[in-house]
């Protein structure tokens, strides 16, 4: 059995005691304002895997919305979705498990 969860907000990969032990790399400023856990905000219901090496220069990363973010292994749907102390800080934000329609 896997323990490995995918952020709800960048889709980053990591294990559930990586992401209770340090947060999630990319959004835990964003969760502490919530006033959330970082495990509040992962699924461990994830499909596809991309590792990015240097996503700033991915034409995959930036068609993920993750060129921006640190190097590691990225979902590409997360199922689930984020507690609304979270959504309600973000300017804008698109589910990532594919529910939003453009």
């Amino acid at each position: 059995m896997s323990s490995e969860r995918a952020c709800m907000l960048c889709g980053i990969v990591l294990s559930a005691n990586e992401f209770s032990n340090g947060g999630c790399p990319n959004c835990q400023s964003i969760f502490e304002e919530a006033g959330v856990s970082a495990i509040e905000c992962t699924s461990p219901s994830f499909e596809g895997l991309v590792g990015m090496c240097k996503p700033g220069k991915s034409w995959v990363a930036k068609w993920l919305a993750v060129d921006r973010y640190i190097p590691g292994m990225y979902a590409v749907k997360v199922d689930g979705r984020l507690p609304v102390e979270v959504i309600d800080l973000l300017p804008y934000y698109k589910p990532r498990d594919g529910s939003q329609v453009e």
